[in-house]
């Protein structure tokens, strides 16, 4: 809460969600929150669970060159992770599964984090597939044709530059050494050195081809089992009949829009957009979409919040060791592991496991 970026999401938030109240019917949005058979989100998690093991799963397969680590021992750093992006801003999540996967398989912290990275670079290609998909039958709303367009050039080219580093380690090895040795003060230029090598090692998925389109066919997986959830959770609300390809639009556009740096559990960044796709695109009023979506959003948020709660206590983890992962990301360096916590591995001797 110290840091400017923190309140700068809450401004965020603030306007999105005043931008949500603004002229809703709020005596039709509490009759149909009263109405809602809420026995439909029992289902919907569930799936929704099943989304989150296929992506401990992708995870699993982009980190086997590093270490493998057990689905098993694996899911419960993800669900801290996801946990972490809940109630903390910035995605902060991403560096606090990376932590805890160090603290408890020894895996250094920045070659995670560019498998981390990776992962977030294909989920977002798929939603800009899904919206590119879905345009030649649904009208995307026109204030967010801007921001898809956008992503799609930034993930295009972020693509690009990875598949380009990986593909040529060690030119960009060497590139990097250059760049270090002429910019960066004398102190620091073994860290970061030693870091950038890290990350280029958890680039290593992107060397096969087979291994890219595993790791394409796992994420357009795990968003159709998510967008299925979406679907799902329609059911607990009468008179809420939207095509599964409206659907798929909301699922890319609010996960897109969730990129707006906002509030702890992305306050106001999903809830408008989302709103916004089913009015406008799925012709559902205004006050059932508010409400739809705001139990969409809770449905989303809590379980795994309380899950990754739960697995934090069955860990022995603290709140103080998230706050060192999370400060180690504000000040831009990699945080130490506690609680005696096997050393760093040395990946450079792991390739054979993959």
């Amino acid at each position: 809460m110290r840091s400017w970026k923190f309140w700068l999401g809450v401004l965020v938030s603030a306007f999105f969600v005043f931008w949500t109240a603004r002229g809703l019917e709020w005596s039709s949005f509490f009759l149909a929150l009263r109405h809602a058979n809420y026995w439909w989100l029992l289902p919907g998690i569930a799936i929704y669970f099943g989304a989150v093991w296929a992506r401990t799963w992708r995870w699993h397969y982009m980190l086997r060159h590093l270490k493998p680590v057990s689905l098993r021992r694996l899911f419960p750093v993800v669900v801290i992770g996801y946990m972490g992006n809940n109630v903390y801003p910035l995605r902060a999540g991403e560096v606090i599964r990376s932590y805890v996967l160090r603290r408890n398989e020894g895996i250094n912290i920045s070659a995670s984090l560019a498998t981390v990275a990776l992962e977030r670079l294909f989920d977002g290609l798929v939603m800009t597939v899904f919206v590119f998909a879905t345009l030649p039958f649904l009208p995307l709303p026109p204030q967010y044709r801007s921001l898809v367009f956008l992503c799609s050039g930034l993930f295009g080219m972020a693509l690009l530059v990875f598949l380009g580093l990986a593909a040529w380690p060690e030119h960009a090895n060497a590139l990097i050494f250059r760049f270090v040795s002429s910019f960066v003060p004398l102190r620091f230029r073994t860290q970061i050195t030693d870091v950038a090598s890290r990350f280029l090692e958890g680039l290593h998925s992107l060397r096969s081809p087979r291994e890219v389109l595993m790791i394409v066919v796992t994420s357009v997986a795990i968003w159709l089992t998510e967008t299925t959830k979406y679907w799902v959770v329609t059911h607990a609300f009468a008179g809420l009949h939207v095509p599964f390809t409206v659907l798929m639009l909301m699922t890319a556009v609010v996960n897109l829009a969730t990129m707006i740096p906002s509030a702890p559990g992305y306050v106001g960044t999903f809830d408008k957009p989302g709103i916004q796709v089913l009015v406008s695109v799925g012709k559902v009023r205004a006050n059932i979409a508010a409400a739809y979506t705001l139990v969409l959003h809770v449905a989303l948020w809590l379980p795994i919040t309380l899950l990754g709660l739960f697995y934090m206590s069955r860990q022995s983890l603290h709140w103080h060791d998230i706050d060192v992962a999370v400060e180690a990301q504000r000040q831009q360096a990699e945080p130490e592991v506690q609680l005696g916590v096997p050393p760093t591995v040395n990946t450079s001797n792991l390739h054979g496991h993959g």
